[in-house]
């Protein structure tokens, strides 16, 4: 059987729109072991980074044991399903701190001191000084996918005066933001060329699948059984976003699409339920090479969300504050973040590529702006490496860190995984050229 391009792309007309369907890497698409494209160049391998705002709970975070023998602590139970993809570093810290919050967003994301545009109330106002790591693997990647990074967003931002620091987790560099996207639809409408249309009720009622359905039919002629099998999950995950996004009206107006896919229900946010959707399309991004780089921002740092699903009646960040010790509502908060994560990352897992799935071939630095938000803390630094990157790293292991190291180890570690040969990451006493050797393969 002729072999398949791997950059195979259904493309179509839908109502006069503009519609592409990517595809997954197929048999067809790889070499006899299922290791390597046809051609012998390596499968992609990815980084991400996934972040939640106000930091965890100590006593219920740092595991027991170390090394393979680590067993998670109540926080880290909900993640113990992926421990063969999970690296676990514990007693680092920032290095560049001198305002909690500030310092450890931007210390963790650049490695370097934050750049400060003035002052607000009793607090400042920043934005990163250097770009964040996710667009460092960006800039590596530029030019082998159509798009050069993917930004989305869950818990939506509840608001704060204190500069882009605290709302965006992407920048470029001072005040220079790549904006979370967090509206599902407009990431599907971005993904598969979608865009805003004319208002015609052919296309009100039609999927992006129906412009591509002779290309799809044929090429299930070129192809083998298993390969068929795994086209039919991929159009099905397809299908499955457009019916949980909810079919547009009969008459589509002309302009930006809602701006809200997933409505507040008596007052509470659908944390789950747009978490699911964003892990879906960040998926399935992936899985057709749509991108290399991306980012989940769960809730911003300092995030005022209010984590009703977890017992919560105020918002996280004032707990943090508030409630007392030891924080149970608090804690339960981290169980629940955790909990997300899971499902972010088994949906990775369920999506075969070459010979084994999606997140051996991701890098994902998985991390939050402070150690515990009660005392704002920048030392024992919570951060998580999800993934095998491409072999590059041996999972299931805890690092313990001696001697109060710098987080840019870790930091340099989860991008050296992803593929991305960089000599050093960041700047002044966050500056560091060794990663930690003890977690790579």
């Amino acid at each position: 059987m002729r072999p398949l391009h791997r950059r195979t792309l259904l493309k179509g007309l839908l109502g006069g729109a503009a519609a592409t369907v990517a595809l997954p890497p197929l048999e067809a698409m790889l070499n006899l072991h299922g290791t390597a494209w046809a051609d012998g160049s390596p499968l992609p391998t990815r980084f991400g980074v996934w972040f939640w705002g106000n930091g965890i709970r100590r006593e219920h975070w740092t595991p027991d044991g170390e090394g393979r023998g680590w067993q998670p602590r109540a926080e880290l139970a909900p993640l113990a399903p992926h421990r063969s993809h999970l690296s676990v570093i514990t007693g680092h810290e920032i290095k560049t701190a001198t305002h909690p919050h500030h310092s450890g967003m931007t210390g963790i994301m650049t490695g370097a001191r934050y750049h400060q545009n003035g002052t607000t109330r009793d607090t400042i106002v920043t934005t990163f000084a250097r770009p964040s790591v996710d667009q460092i693997a960006a800039a590596h990647y530029e030019g082998q996918t159509p798009f050069r990074s993917l930004e989305v967003a869950v818990c939506r931002f509840w608001g704060t005066d204190e500069g882009t620091t605290f709302q965006h987790l992407s920048h470029n560099g001072p005040n220079n933001v790549n904006p979370s996207e967090y509206s599902p639809r407009r990431v599907y409408e971005r993904l598969f060329g979608m865009g805003p249309a004319a208002p015609q009720l052919d296309l009100a009622r039609r999927s992006v699948l129906d412009a591509v359905m002779g290309q799809i039919t044929r090429l299930k002629g070129r192809v083998g059984a298993r390969d068929r099998i795994r086209l039919d999950q991929h159009f099905e995950s397809i299908r499955a976003i457009e019916q949980r996004l909810g079919a547009p009206q009969a008459a589509c107006a002309v302009g930006e699409p809602p701006a809200a896919d997933y409505p507040d229900l008596d007052g509470r946010e659908q944390i789950a339920e747009k978490n699911a959707a964003m892990s879906e399309l960040v998926a399935l991004a992936l899985a057709c090479d749509l991108t290399r780089a991306f980012s989940v921002m769960f809730s911003t740092a300092g995030s005022g969300v209010i984590v009703w699903p977890a017992g919560a009646r105020n918002s996280l960040h004032q707990m943090c504050h508030d409630e007392a010790a030891p924080q149970p509502t608090v804690h339960a908060t981290v169980v629940y973040t955790m909990e997300r994560l899971a499902d972010f990352l088994n949906r990775l897992k369920q999506i075969p590529e070459g010979d084994g799935n999606l997140l051996d071939h991701c890098s994902i630095l998985c991390t939050t702006e402070l150690s515990e938000g009660n005392v704002h803390s920048n030392d024992e630094f919570p951060i998580l490496i999800a993934g095998k990157g491409s072999g590059r790293l041996k999972g299931d292991w805890h690092h313990r860190g001696r001697g109060k190291p710098n987080t840019s180890h870790a930091v340099l570690t989860a991008l050296r995984a992803g593929g991305v040969p960089a000599p050093t990451f960041g700047d002044g006493p966050g500056l560091v050229g060794d990663s930690i050797g003890e977690l790579e393969a």
